[in-house]
């Protein structure tokens, strides 16, 4: 495989002859030379390519310079020098170049300049080639590895659990059914027969793969599962989506105080390897998308997590309740605009916190022994909210069949799940995040 440019402008090549492979951002002709810069993906910066004037005015490149346009996939022969200009350390005295797949100016819909989401939106297919969506995309490549690396580097296993399930793990409702019957056949009112459907019963795409990653930790007693979710929560919010990746690390033989500590130490993990690893796109993002956004991942890599109780939290937002749309009390969800006044207003900082009322959280959450609270956490971070929730889970037989019940759940459709209490129980905890 050629070199990217990402590897060649880490001075690896300097000297040598090369060969750039990519799509072109700009090209700005002059009398004395033609400048090309071109970018393969494998990092935010670009590598600029110089045709001197001899190549520029070269009669057999003029064909390959009409159609270099914006978003022309090229291939650029040279040698890797030392840069005259400003701007960059290094460049490509190039010989040659070859149009591999043209872009006509007047019909490819990126060009240089800004673009806004909305835009965007209407051309997914291609904004994965703008600054924005490719540097997201490396991240969060960064972010996938960094999430195995930390649990396989602390004895975890990696499972795999069901997208398409029967049960409900949060207790919501807000899931998404799948079927193989033809809906419009069904008359409006009409009882659905599940029996001619494809598994005989109702069946949905998976809110969480918690439930099913227990089965494991009652086995293996460290493991997490990380793949796709499906919410149909109807919210236009930043904070929601319809499908989204979500990990789920779970701990046998484990407390809510070990399931902080976990949280904790995967937050900083994964933070502090972003700044370490993704510099070039973080700074990207901190200067077009979130201005300050580096300086706040920085108080989180290097800070400690306050603790507070639901108890206490509501208290304090009580003293400002003149400060909200939503009037905080106890019993009530806190919403995003109590998670950042906590965070940004109160704290500073990261907070955990724990101890909420029963009625809010989902049936699978140990009961505390008020009887009020359950052994439950969520981790808060300034200007974003909950980032993380988890709980101790519910171990003991008697206390989850009643939590089913009084949620109103079927008792039968989670048979499987209480066998796990029924034989060889332990007590055991896990979060989300995503």
């Amino acid at each position: 495989m050629i070199p990217t440019v990402k590897e060649l402008l880490s001075s690896k090549h300097e000297g040598q002859p090369v060969t750039v492979k990519g799509w072109v951002r700009t090209k700005r002709q002059t009398k004395s030379a033609v400048f090309v810069e071109i970018n393969d993906g494998s990092c935010m910066a670009n590598i600029q390519c110089v045709f001197d004037q001899e190549k520029a005015a070269d009669p057999a490149l003029a064909p390959e310079f009409d159609k270099t346009t914006t978003g022309a996939s090229v291939s650029v022969k040279g040698s890797l020098i030392t840069s005259p200009g400003t701007g960059q350390k290094l460049e490509v005295k190039a010989s040659s170049i070859k149009v591999i797949g043209e872009a006509p100016a007047d019909s490819y819909p990126l060009q240089k300049k800004a673009h806004s989401l909305e835009f965007l939106r209407e051309i997914a297919h291609l904004r994965p080639r703008t600054n924005t969506f490719g540097a997201v995309a490396r991240v969060r490549n960064r972010m996938a590895f960094a999430v195995h690396q930390f649990f396989q580097e602390r004895g975890f296993f990696y499972v795999h659990t069901p997208l398409i399930t029967a049960a409900d793990a949060e207790g919501a409702g807000a899931m998404f059914q799948v079927t193989t019957l033809d809906l419009a056949r069904i008359a409006s009112g009409g009882v659905v027969d599940y029996d001619k459907d494809f598994f005989g019963k109702p069946a949905f795409l998976t809110v969480s793969g918690q439930l099913n990653v227990e089965t494991y930790c009652q086995s293996m007693n460290r493991v997490y599962t990380f793949g796709p979710t499906f919410r149909a929560e109807n919210s236009n919010t930043t904070r929601h989506l319809s499908e989204f990746w979500m990990i789920e690390p779970e701990i046998a033989f484990a407390e809510l105080e070990d399931d902080i500590a976990l949280a904790r130490d995967f937050i900083h993990h994964l933070v502090r390897t972003a700044l370490k690893d993704c510099a070039d796109d973080l700074a990207f993002f901190d200067a077009r998308i979130q201005p300050g956004l580096i300086e706040e991942l920085d108080k989180v890599a290097k800070g400690s997590f306050s603790r507070m109780t639901y108890t206490e939290a509501v208290k304090e937002l009580e003293k400002h309740k003149g400060s909200f749309e939503f009037d905080p009390y106890w019993g009530c969800d806190l919403q995003s605009e109590h998670e950042k006044f906590l965070t940004e207003k109160v704290i500073g900082g990261p907070l955990v916190v724990t101890d909420y009322p029963k009625e809010i959280k989902a049936f699978y959450m140990k009961l505390n022994d008020d009887g009020k609270t359950v052994a439950a956490m969520d981790v808060l971070v300034p200007k974003f909210g909950e980032i993380i929730g988890g709980s101790e889970r519910e171990w003991r037989l008697d206390h989850l069949e009643k939590r089913i019940v009084d949620g109103g759940l079927n008792k039968d459709s989670y048979k499987w799940y209480l066998d796990l209490r029924r034989f060889g129980s332990t007590p055991h905890a896990g979060f989300g995040l995503g």
